[in-house]
């Protein structure tokens, strides 16, 4: 699913208890994290409860590195944002999400008002996670090309 779709499906509900179930939703459709990527390495600081983030990187000749990631939170609600995170940023290249604003978007979907403190910084830990991972692939793409 793309971010666009869900901010169009986000503006449709109204009512908040609706769009709590809608980002829950969004959190189902994730698929399984592997039991391997629930490594302490994959496990993002700042989040009140357990998410692990793995994180996979393809060159992409000129275009630069493209990551894809992948998730899972033991909190439902939590689940959803990863989602989220990953309509906006998996499949895309790094440049691309270092240029994203995702609090913007976060703004947007009306989230930050209706989340627990906690649960917002835990969103930015993970945006935070996000971004230094397409800030170490594009290192190592340079390192790797002839200068």
């Amino acid at each position: 699913m793309k971010i666009d779709e869900i901010i169009d499906n986000f503006s449709l509900l109204e009512e908040w208890d609706d769009r709590y179930r809608y980002v829950i939703e969004l959190g189902r459709s994730l698929s399984p994290l592997s039991e391997r990527d629930r490594s302490d390495a994959n496990k993002v600081q700042g989040c009140a409860s357990q998410v692990w983030l793995a994180t996979t990187v393809r060159p992409n000749g000129t275009g630069g590195p493209v990551l894809n990631f992948a998730g899972d939170s033991d909190a439902h609600i939590v689940r959803g944002l990863i989602a989220i995170l990953f309509a906006m940023f998996s499949g895309r290249q790094a440049r691309e999400i270092l240029a994203t604003d995702a609090n913007a978007t976060f703004e947007r979907l009306g989230l930050r008002e209706h989340l627990t403190p906690q649960r917002s910084n835990g969103f930015r830990s993970m945006v935070e996670r996000i971004r230094s991972d397409a800030r170490a692939a594009l290192a190592a793409a340079e390192e790797m090309t002839p200068h």
